[in-house]
């Protein structure tokens, strides 16, 4: 199965169940209200007003999700129609792109589980490899932990999304949580981690590389379009419910969970964890340092490239529009973020995270807000700064990731 006809589906389904309820029914981003007739959106009693601003809405999402997917077709080697699936095996010694220590999993060994007898007996691995484009990094190392059933139902299904230097094994605590519960618990590896890495600097070679040659995009996009991919396979097994599909990741993992809801509504609630960022806001306030520390090869082979004798402003915005294009403008958070609406979303952050400043959040935060009011869903979005907390998923988060899940998927 291609990508074009699921995905395109999707995007159209999408509204449906919004008409049908009658409510303000959708939502614009700031850049769509631009183009809209007013700043504000207006319900009339007229079913035909209805629909005509219906309409407008959807035209508006509909196209921030076009622009993007040009974007991530844009650098793509060759895609295939057909969605190619290999069965593996699994992997006994994983590869982290980090030195001891690697970093705690305490956190997520305090997700809610069911205690379950003789659960690892129970608990069914399966080890897949999708390809997603042509080429190495087209391969998409999966791992997919449930219990067995024999009632073969239609079950709910979680992505889980690791952060950077791991790999899908290291979401091992979550997943084994969540599949005790009743889900399908399911982890890839990201584009230059895990199987799809061989040395310790893979991930940061390939970062370095999209910067001198232009031709993929590791930081987040490409991982996003093996998501979209991954919808299309799971949509079509017969243990997961196509409606019930939901997405979080920590880090870097919020991130690709994030772009992931936005461009594809096949994932039906997402909790990015210590992701969601305005990279605009950053650059505009000087706060974009953490961010960068966090990858810094890349910019400072752009420093190098471009005559400079300090990484500053100018370096940072040519390496975000050579190695992801758009993320800090027509795809930054607060035009991506509402996207979401009405899915239900929530963001957890540290409210002393540096990486992902609480304030470069205000604005997305306020756009989604008004997403979520305008499309009769405010319920379903909320946004945690847990205090004191820097850039780390902590159990509380884990908890309230939990709670959201079981709540709405």
């Amino acid at each position: 199965m291609g990508l074009v006809l699921p995905l395109a589906a999707a995007l159209m389904l999408a509204w449906i169940p919004q008409v049908t309820w009658g409510r303000s029914l959708s939502h614009v981003t700031p850049r769509c209200l631009a183009n809209c007739s007013s700043h504000h959106i207006l319900v009339s009693s007229s079913s035909r007003e209805i629909a005509v601003t219906v309409k407008k809405m959807a035209d508006c999402s509909a196209e921030f999700r076009t622009d993007f997917l040009r974007v991530l077709q844009s650098r793509r080697k060759v895609v295939k129609d057909a969605l190619l699936v290999e069965h593996g095996k699994p992997i006994e010694h994983p590869f982290y792109q980090k030195d001891p220590p690697l970093p705690s999993k305490e956190a997520m060994e305090t997700c809610p589980r069911k205690e379950i007898e003789g659960f690892q007996e129970k608990l069914v691995q399966q080890n897949l490899y999708l390809t997603t484009e042509e080429g190495e990094q087209g391969r998409l190392p999966v791992l997919i932990l449930s219990l067995k059933d024999e009632a073969h139902k239609r079950k709910p299904a979680i992505v889980f999304l690791h952060s950077s230097y791991v790999c899908k094994e290291w979401l091992r605590p979550l997943l084994e949580a969540y599949a005790s519960r009743g889900y399908i618990s399911i982890a890839i590896d990201a584009r230059y981690h895990g199987e799809r890495a061989h040395t310790n600097t893979t991930y940061i070679d390939a970062l370095v590389s999209a910067w001198r040659k232009g031709d993929t995009m590791p930081f987040i996009f490409d991982t996003v379009w093996d998501l979209i991919k991954l919808a299309d396979y799971l949509v079509e097994r017969d243990d997961v419910d196509p409606a019930r599909i939901g997405i979080t990741g920590e880090s870097l993992g919020g991130m690709h969970a994030w772009f992931a809801a936005a461009v594809d509504a096949r994932y039906s609630v997402a909790v990015p964890i210590i992701g969601v960022q305005g990279f605009r806001w950053a650059i505009d306030n000087d706060k974009w340092q953490a961010r960068v520390d966090s990858i810094k090869p890349p910019f400072e082979a752009a420093r190098i490239d471009l005559g400079k004798s300090s990484i500053d402003k100018e370096v940072v915005e040519k390496v975000w529009d050579r190695i992801a294009p758009g993320l800090d403008s027509k795809f930054d958070a607060p035009y991506s973020v509402p996207v979401i609406a009405p899915r239900p979303l929530l963001i957890l952050n540290g409210a002393a995270d540096p990486r992902c400043p609480l304030p470069g959040l205000k604005a997305p935060e306020e756009s989604t807000a008004e997403a979520y009011k305008n499309s009769g869903s405010a319920e379903k979005f909320k946004v945690i700064a847990e205090p004191g907390i820097a850039h780390q998923m902590t159990s509380t988060m884990v908890k309230e990731a939990s709670d959201w899940f079981d709540r709405f998927l």
